[in-house]
């Protein structure tokens, strides 16, 4: 099949599962990419926490911060609410910038990102960005502004109220009601934005060699392996990644790197149409669609 029917199929699968799908996947090496939508933005959500970690430790190897420095985390103090981590500790805790970078970009804890922003504000993540050459990714908020929506106040039982908000509020513009979804004034960026922020992350670039290994690590540990990780882990790969997650958008980035030496870049941006929370066979597709690109690719 070519590429052009192969794009075809793969939009009209998205579109059968209830998404929108922006995905780009490059091989590391060639350049060849395919992609559907990439240039398109969309926000971040939790895809921010890459940039943030990446100017963390920018500023850790200039020595404007340093790693082992312990913070004094407080209940009250940083209230951003999560399923993981620091937003959930009962009690006083001193925790290292260092771990605080692994609590964030490995777990996705949203708390422990919000320490850090409050040592690099998204202002100055923003401008270290622009510094090392990445550009198409904005960084305008914090993590406790991402979850402060009217839709996040619904309990369990009303997350299809919450969905259907996120879905309906929506312009053609892609401004939103919602400003966590609204591209004007969320943090954004584009499936191609991602990817080039991994090539420079994997590949050589005005990042610095010993910052770009530790965001590596981190993604390499990343601990939530529910979404693309499935059909990129096997014995023969190593896939390291980073999701994000906010009402109906669903996101992963990666790079698949295969034990021939062959490298791809995956970035995936989704919107599901569906109002409810949990949607398994949404994300299946997800990682169904960017294997297929792979999988097209990587016969060249």
């Amino acid at each position: 099949m070519n590429s052009e029917a192969l794009l075809l199929d793969m939009r009209q699968l998205l579109r059968d599962s209830g998404l929108r799908g922006c995905l780009l996947v490059r091989d590391l090496h060639t350049g060849r990419e395919l992609g559907i939508d990439p240039d398109t933005e969309l926000p971040s959500a939790s895809l921010v926490k890459v940039p943030l970690a990446l100017a963390t430790v920018e500023r850790i190897r200039r020595g404007e911060l340093d790693g082992a420095t312990p913070l004094d985390v407080r209940p009250g103090r940083i209230t951003t609410p999560g399923p993981t981590g620091v937003s959930r500790f009962r009690h006083p805790a001193r925790i290292a910038v260092d771990d605080l970078l692994y609590l964030s970009t490995c777990i996705s804890d949203g708390a422990a990102a919000d320490a850090l922003f409050e040592l690099t504000p998204p202002a100055r993540v923003a401008a270290i960005l622009d510094e090392l050459g990445v550009r198409g990714i904005t960084v305008r908020h914090t993590m406790r502004e991402l979850s402060d929506t009217p839709a996040e106040r619904f309990d369990a039982a009303e997350a299809h109220l919450a969905h259907a908000l996120a879905i309906d509020a929506g312009t053609g513009g892609r401004g939103h009601r919602l400003p966590q979804l609204d591209t004007t004034r969320a943090n954004t960026g584009s499936a191609r934005a991602y990817v080039e922020l991994l090539q420079a992350l994997w590949t050589p670039s005005a990042v610095h060699p010993e910052v770009a290994a530790r965001i590596r690590e981190l993604m390499a540990n990343n601990m939530l392996r529910h979404r693309l990780a499935p059909d990129f882990s096997s014995d023969a790969t190593t896939w390291s990644s980073k999701t994000g997650t906010l009402l109906n958008l669903r996101h992963e980035i990666g790079i698949v790197e295969h034990a021939d030496g062959q490298a791809f870049a995956v970035a995936v941006l989704t919107e599901s149409l569906v109002p409810a929370g949990a949607q398994p066979g949404a994300e299946a597709v997800m990682a169904q669609v960017a294997r297929t690109l792979r999988d097209h690719l990587r016969q060249f």
